[in-house]
């Protein structure tokens, strides 16, 4: 009687075809990652001169406090009529669109539905921005 001898189990492990599709994936997503755009709000930020004397002209204030209330130089609006005032102040500040401030004043518990609100109202009129935030009150 004869035993048959048994084939044994190649252990070995090709390499090839899984470096083939790590490569495949790693070009697709390099391609992909430079098509997407993150979402982000467009700030435009102050330059410094030396010979700019916006220092001296006093900013627009716009305040909201922690109940969402706005206030405009010291008079409560809603966000509508935030873009009309802010437009008259430009237009009756007479000074060019890159020397007026903005500061914006915000309590730390607002949303940021709201302040991205008030962004837009104040990047549609080009002026520059400060944001400043409030303490939290204990």
């Amino acid at each position: 009687m004869a035993l048959r001898k048994r084939n044994k189990v190649s252990a070995d492990f090709n390499m090839s075809s899984l470096t083939d599709i790590v490569f495949l994936l790693l070009i697709f997503f390099m391609l992909t990652s430079n098509v997407v755009n993150p979402t982000a709000i467009n700030l435009m930020l102050p330059n410094s001169s030396r010979t700019n004397n916006s220092a001296t002209a006093k900013p627009v204030v716009i305040k909201v406090d922690k109940s969402k209330v706005i206030t405009f130089n010291k008079l409560k609006v809603d966000i509508p009529s935030l873009n009309g005032l802010l437009g008259q102040a430009i237009r009756i500040d007479g000074r060019p669109k890159d020397q007026i401030s903005v500061v914006l004043d915000i309590h730390e518990s607002v949303d940021a539905q709201t302040l991205v609100s008030i962004v837009d109202v104040i990047n549609q009129y080009g002026v520059k921005m400060i944001l400043a935030t409030k303490v939290s009150e204990k």
